[in-house]
């Protein structure tokens, strides 16, 4: 999820220190920041991390949509306390991101001029609320699938960092299975509500993981960096797997006739998304693209006078250290 089409590009180094790197990463040993690395490894975190601290900051804007309009002063509560996390998620990363030799401000920058994504689910549209069920049950279902490994990861900031992620994200896939199911045992037109949503979601969470293995060809260097640790396809038929009991035991249908258990593999086959229309978003085409960019554009914009600030009271505080000294 948080590596769709990460790319970096090899530099020429020192053929015994690359392999000393490797021994460390082979042993299952942390690299820390000041610690020697390759460069191309330290541009690959830069570019992972940033697009996931990037789509943590950008999926605030389809809950956000819904606080006012929650049905419940549970529920909003309960939405108000997944955003606030969602915005704290995005600091840890870029707090982690930072530690690569990179400013938020670079990142930020990166994002908003577009050499830079975020996770291709947040430009799909939050319709209703039983869509809000569904972010929180296939969105951050399939986000923990992938960040429970980010746990192992081999840079060390970026691996504690997640430690504290995977607890939050947890309880926002409890908060919206229990949405859904509240709705799948209402009403006919709630429960219609919540089989809509599940149809519209399953296939962009599905792409969440990235492009299929075959396609996917940065994931081998990734894999043997151990920045991930299992491959797209891998987490893809985890979280199938996980997510069909669930929605069969909500009395839900996963919107796919191919859908079918395997005894070999012990495993369900599924078909595979559109990945045309991954691509599609990946560009800039889908359906919210334009309106989460205008949205980052606007917040950086407005922020501009509280950052001057925040940078000429540093200045003062530290003219006022010196001539103290």
């Amino acid at each position: 999820m948080y590596a769709q089409m990460v790319k970096s590009e090899a530099a020429n180094e020192d053929p015994a220190l690359l392999a000393a790197f490797q021994a460390r990463i082979d042993a299952g040993e942390k690299i820390e920041p000041k610690e020697w690395m390759p460069e191309a490894y330290r541009q690959t975190l830069i570019r992972q991390i940033g697009q996931h601290a990037h789509s943590e900051v950008v999926g605030q804007l389809p809950e956000g949509n819904w606080i006012t309009r929650a049905p419940t002063l549970e529920r909003k509560a309960i939405l108000l306390a997944k955003v606030q996390d969602e915005a704290g998620h995005g600091l840890y990363l870029y707090c982690a991101a930072e530690t690569l030799g990179v400013s938020r401000d670079d990142l930020t920058e990166a994002l908003l001029n577009g050499k830079m994504k975020y996770s291709s689910i947040f430009n799909y549209p939050t319709l209703n609320w039983a869509d809000i069920g569904a972010v929180g049950w296939l969105v951050d279902g399939a986000a923990i699938m992938n960040q429970v490994q980010l746990q192992k990861t081999s840079y060390g900031p970026y691996a504690r960092a997640m430690v504290r992620i995977c607890k939050e994200e947890s309880f926002h896939q409890r908060q919206g299975y229990d949405l859904i199911r509240v709705m799948a045992q209402g009403t006919p037109e709630q429960r219609a509500m919540a089989q809509d949503a599940l149809n519209r979601f399953w296939y962009p969470s599905l792409m969440m993981f990235g492009p299929s293995d075959k396609d996917s060809v940065h994931s081998a260097q990734s894999m043997a960096w151990k920045i991930k640790i299992n491959t797209n396809d891998e987490l893809r038929q985890k979280f199938v797997d996980q997510t069909v009991p669930q929605a069969r035991y909500l009395g839900l249908s996963i919107p796919d006739e191919n859908l079918r258990w395997n005894d070999d593999k012990q495993g369900w086959d599924f078909s595979e998304p559109d990945w045309s229309e991954f691509y599609e978003v990946l560009r800039g085409n889908g359906p919210c693209n334009t309106d989460r960019m205008e949205a980052r554009n606007k917040a950086w914009a407005d922020g501009a006078w509280f950052r001057d600030g925040l940078m000429a009271h540093a200045k003062k505080a530290a003219a006022r250290r010196m001539a103290a000294e």
